[in-house]
């Protein structure tokens, strides 16, 4: 038996206003993804730790879901996405749709709050959807009511869960880019004005 999609494509999804910025297609449907000043707040702050903390290396960060990743589902668009320079300057230059594969994919990073209508979807869902299609690593960021950071790396095609860190404390990662350079710094730094 067939699953059963819904009546929507990627042409649909391309069709919205702003490219369809603000959803994701999930099984054939348009799923709207999260926002809100916090959330933005916290994409915006962590995508800078990470560009400042690539220093050199060969990778172009890009945050706000304007990168689509091609899914078994559908199209998903991460708050943060770490590409390889070359894949990023290739999709530009073309002015191709900036769809990429998942093994192109260095990090990922979805921002979710409690309660909020994609959670579900990022803390479950997305998981085995991402390690099937091979991104390296994958960080869930919450901000509510706390920071924390739950951190994934691919292994023998599952995703495996590091130690959640909380505000007071150091997150570290290691991004496996050409060079490879670490992130870190103290998840409180994400809601500091």
């Amino acid at each position: 038996m067939t699953e059963r999609r819904g009546p929507y494509t990627d042409v649909d999804l391309r069709a919205l206003s702003d490219g369809g910025k603000g959803f994701e297609l999930e099984d054939g449907w348009l799923i709207a993804v999260a926002g809100g000043a916090r959330h933005d707040f916290v994409v915006q702050r962590l995508g800078r730790l990470i560009d400042i903390a690539a220093g050199g290396a060969a990778v172009h960060v890009f945050i706000g879901g304007g990168w689509e990743v091609n899914t078994p589902s559908g199209i998903r668009k991460p708050d943060i996405v770490v590409l390889p320079r070359d894949v990023a300057r290739a999709a530009v230059v073309a002015e191709t749709p900036r769809l990429v594969s998942g093994a192109q994919v260095l990090l990922a990073v979805e921002v979710v709050a409690p309660g909020d209508g994609s959670e579900r979807t990022d803390r479950v869902r997305k998981v085995r959807e991402y390690a099937a299609i091979d991104i390296a690593q994958y960080w869930i960021v919450e901000h509510h009511p706390e920071v924390r950071i739950h951190r994934m790396l691919l292994a023998d095609g599952a995703f495996r869960a590091r130690p959640v860190v909380t505000a007071g404390t150091v997150f570290s990662a290691a991004i496996r880019a050409d060079p490879p350079f670490e992130v870190s710094f103290d998840p409180a730094v994400l809601i500091e004005i």
